[in-house]
């Protein structure tokens, strides 16, 4: 039994951090390639972009998580026309997401630049990368959609993948558009927009070729349903909102207390928050569905042992990226072709900053939990408080109580706060055992 539940969550699990480590690697690989084809001004300039980016991600997880929550439930019931229903409103959803981030970053370019918070040094540069990234937004947003229905139809490995080819295209694109046809920030963000594409075409295979129980098709729209998938993903999207609102209130302080040199260094320790904290995400997702067919079908042994199971995975791979951090910096910050004040400036603060993946990485799996097993309620809570109060207020309040040298703490520190809460909630709804409704 142990050795069975154990190859169930490597397969499941696997893939999922692969898969949505890709997902980000597309940004970090973008910061990789500006950095050292366009320099220091470009990747900061990319870096006010990826609020911009990362909302997105967030509002197409809403759509995703909120359908592959109720699908693994319902496949855990054995309702498998119920799971197919949630799976096309989900869709549907995604869709709509897609149109709705491509109008904001391509009509209103100027206006979502300026709550960016761009500055004039970078404004037409930030203006360039949000406009193009835009243009791709709905097979971004059908693309991720499919993908993570696809891995609770039982193909994880074809998600991997797709991940795999989409990442390796974007790596070689990106390096056309940057350095032999000189597009800088253009062409970062439609190489970008083009391996999503091709993403898009290849996990449409699964569906096409009717190799799971998932299909696409006409189906009645039920605005009920509509309102269960919005409800159930919002404490995904709200966690998701986590990085994107900690990255501006993080650029707004740096830009008062260091000026360019505090964005410019905080642009490589962004890429590196956003990567790692995808990686907590991939696990979260990996095991959402085992979270959920467990808790359909009752299985009180298997929902206990997961969830010890998702924080050792927490821990262990957060303490693993923190290691990498702190003992490479020099190595890291060169990779995004840093200058040598901008190199030590990081260096520095590098280890300050990264601490609290430690407990982030416990946080989001918590969340996971939660509103895998209908406590939906508890995960808003959670992530209301982590993703939009606690950071803000904690990057902002706290360097002008203690001081500018604080700020590179203040990640770390609401993420301990917020465990604490977590740690509450959990108790609370378990006082009298795991509750099945």
């Amino acid at each position: 039994m142990e050795a069975s539940r154990k190859k169930i969550i490597f397969r499941n699990v696997g893939p999922a951090i692969l898969s949505n480590a890709c997902v980000f690697l597309f940004s970090v690989v973008d910061g990789i390639f500006v950095g050292n084809g366009a320099g220091s001004q470009a990747l900061g300039a990319v870096n006010l972009a990826l609020p911009f980016v990362l909302l997105a991600q967030a509002l197409n997880a809403m759509a995703s998580i909120g359908g592959v929550t109720i699908t693994a439930i319902r496949f855990g019931r054995g309702d498998k026309e119920g799971a197919q229903n949630a799976f096309m409103h989900a869709l549907t959803l995604n869709f709509i997401v897609g149109i709705f981030i491509t109008l904001c970053g391509s009509v209103f370019t100027g206006a979502v630049c300026g709550l960016l918070g761009a500055s004039e040094s970078y404004l037409s540069l930030v203006k360039e990368y949000v406009f193009w990234y835009a243009l791709f937004a709905i097979p971004n947003a059908l693309s991720l959609n499919l993908q993570f229905f696809c891995r609770n139809d039982g193909s994880p490995g074809l998600v991997a993948v797709t991940n795999v080819i989409t990442s390796g295209l974007n790596i070689f694109l990106d390096w056309l558009f940057v350095f032999p046809m000189q597009m800088g920030v253009m062409g970062a963000a439609v190489a970008t927009g083009i391996s999503q594409t091709v993403g898009l075409l290849v996990i449409l295979t699964h569906y096409i070729w009717k190799k799971g129980n998932l299909r696409i098709q006409k189906y009645k729209p039920q605005g009920k349903l509509f309102q269960k998938i919005v409800f159930r993903g919002l404490p995904e999207a709200i966690a998701q909102f986590s990085t994107p609102v900690t990255t501006l209130c993080m650029n707004r302080t740096l830009m008062t207390a260091f000026g360019d040199i505090g964005i410019n260094a905080f642009a490589i320790i962004s890429y590196l928050s956003s990567f790692t904290m995808s990686v907590f995400f991939g696990a979260s997702e990996g095991m959402q569905p085992l979270y959920g067919q467990a808790y359909g079908a009752k299985e009180d042994d298997d929902l206990k042992h997961y969830y010890r199971a998702g924080q050792l995975i927490s821990v262990v791979g957060s303490a693993l990226c923190v290691a990498i951090y702190v003992i490479f910096p020099h190595f890291l910050c060169r990779l995004f072709g840093a200058d040598g004040e901008t190199l030590e400036f990081t260096c520095i603060h590098m280890w300050e900053y990264c601490w609290g993946f430690l407990v982030g990485s416990v946080n989001t799996m918590m969340s996971a939990y939660f509103y895998s097993t209908k406590r939906s309620g508890q995960a808003i809570a959670l992530n209301l408080v982590r993703s939009l109060i606690m950071n803000s207020l904690i990057i902002t309040l706290l360097p002008k109580l203690f001081g500018n040298a604080i700020v590179w703490h203040t990640f770390g520190i609401y993420e301990v706060l917020v465990l604490i809460l977590a740690i509450v909630l959990k108790k609370g709804s378990e006082r009298n055992g795991i509750v099945y409704k």
